[in-house]
């Protein structure tokens, strides 16, 4: 071979190193003013009380939109990365999410921030956070578990720095000032995604899905108006129900997820998860408040989480990272969710300061295993070629319960006027969707390890077999996709 087609080639897989770094750099900066950002609601749920005069369930409805759309929004940035790509997709995230909190500063109501920083921010936030993710997995084959521990890290970040910036400025110029400088700070989704070079699929363009075999209906009808007459309203009709299914199937996964039990599995479990996951984020800084704690010192803990984050979600990627945890990552997670739901009886005895400071270092470790291998345990139960569609409708179904969950609990906090309902239904969640996850992969496992026992192999023939248990990165001798660089914008 030439050496010029050696140089190509070469050039043509820049995973892992180079021009990736500043991808993952633009990844973590992302994380943290998109994921990070709905750590500093809690802030502002008070004075959000008083001035709209809101119940809790009221006042809670209004993070938990943002983050069901943060979460929900997958299909339609799926979408996006595959018509327009991944720089499109971050950039016109960026400049929702300003627009929504820029248009909060004058809402007069609460039901209108529910509209503007609930659903446009939650979807600006969605376009530019998993467009974001989705990159990195081409960006990276051999590091991926480390990239992807690493671009959580900004979400930590963002849990450090937004509770502060948040209190100061809402101690110096109110609510609706700091929503619009909130506007110009997510802004800065623009410039991550102007770092994000658009990509070019060897085999396919991600601008353009590869166009699958035309369906016989639809061969017909061309046929029927190349003679001059009009298609018949049954094929007409039929012709659209097969490309609506398709569009679900290529955007929302669902053969995956019938076919796939370790996706299955994930994707409930975490489902699950999700109705007690966002619960001390909403309500810990208002339970702290209630409870005498100065305000600044409240806003305090949410940073407490965030800033230990920092230092232990590397460490757990590197952890998981380990060969020694091939195909046992989801033992990792459902260990880490588990912890999260025991660590909230702590809140439950005591309201001091100095026990909400250890609740918030063992939630935080926590946090960091189960912020660190969400993403990755998902990569490894599916096909990387399809993860951008797995990724879909796996936050498609969590951003349902992460919608109902923290109205459900403020509204029962209204009731009984005690906020330790707020912890006992966040642990009793996460706890039953660790044991289901963990006991269920178990189960999978010896139930496949039986049935390759029984089978006599034959000609290698497993290597052509979907494996639905939870697999190594690709390597790069099974990369996907060739990547090059498109330098024109």
């Amino acid at each position: 071979m030439s050496q010029g087609g050696a140089v190509a080639r070469e050039a043509a897989k820049p995973q892992d190193r180079g021009w990736a770094w500043m991808v993952l750099l633009a990844a973590v900066l992302l994380q943290g003013l998109t994921l990070g950002f709905p750590s500093c609601i809690g802030v502002f749920f008070t004075d959000l009380q008083h001035d709209f005069q809101a119940s809790n369930s009221e006042t809670s409805w209004f993070p938990s939109i943002m983050v069901a759309v943060l979460h929900g929004g997958g299909p339609l940035c799926s979408i996006l990365v595959k018509r327009f790509g991944c720089r499109f997709a971050v950039m016109l995230g960026g400049l929702l999410s300003g627009v929504g909190m820029v248009s909060s500063s004058f809402c007069q109501s609460i039901s209108q921030l529910y509209l503007t920083a609930g659903l446009i921010t939650g979807l600006g936030s969605c376009f530019s956070f998993q467009a974001g993710v989705t990159i990195l997995g081409y960006y990276f084959v051999r590091w991926r578990t480390l990239a992807n521990a690493m671009a959580s890290t900004g979400v930590s970040l963002g849990f450090t720095l937004w509770p502060l910036l948040s209190q100061y400025l809402l101690d110096e110029m109110g609510w609706r000032n700091t929503f619009l400088i909130f506007g110009g700070i997510l802004l800065n989704c623009c410039v991550c995604g102007a770092i994000m070079r658009p990509v070019h699929l060897a085999a396919e363009s991600p601008l353009e899905s590869p166009k699958p075999a035309e369906e016989p209906g639809r061969r017909a009808e061309g046929a029927q108006l190349s003679n001059g007459t009009s298609p018949h309203p049954e094929l007409q009709q039929q012709t659209r129900r097969t490309a609506c299914f398709q569009m679900l199937q290529k955007y929302l996964a669902f053969d995956i997820f019938c076919r796939n039990k370790g996706y299955q599995i994930y994707t409930i479990g975490v489902t699950w998860m999700m109705m007690g996951f966002a619960l001390p984020h909403v309500y810990l800084v208002p339970y702290a408040i209630q409870n005498g704690v100065e305000e600044r010192r409240a806003a305090l803990l949410i940073s407490v989480i965030g800033l230990i984050n920092i230092f232990i979600r590397p460490f757990t990627g590197l952890l998981s990272g380990h060969r020694v945890f091939t195909g046992r990552r989801i033992y990792l997670f459902s260990l880490a969710v588990l912890l999260c739901g025991l660590s909230n009886f702590i809140c439950v005895i005591s309201a001091e300061f100095s026990v909400l400071i250890i609740y918030c270092v063992i939630l935080s470790i926590a946090m960091s295993g189960i912020g660190a291998l969400t993403f990755q345990v998902l990569m490894d139960v599916v096909e990387m070629d399809r993860f951008s569609s797995a990724l879909g409708l796996f936050t498609v179904l969590e951003s349902i319960t992460l919608l109902i969950g923290p109205p459900l609990t403020g509204l029962l906090v209204d009731i009984t006027s005690d906020f330790h309902y707020v912890f006992y239904n966040s642990s009793f969640f996460l706890i039953s969707a660790a044991l289901f996850m963990g006991l269920s992969f178990c189960a999978l496992g010896k139930k496949n390890k039986s049935k390759e026992a029984s089978k006599v192999p034959l000609d290698n023939h497993s290597r052509y077999q979907y494996n639905e248990m939870p697999t190594e990165p690709l390597s790069e001798t099974q990369s996907p996709p060739v990547v090059v660089y498109i330098t024109s914008i």
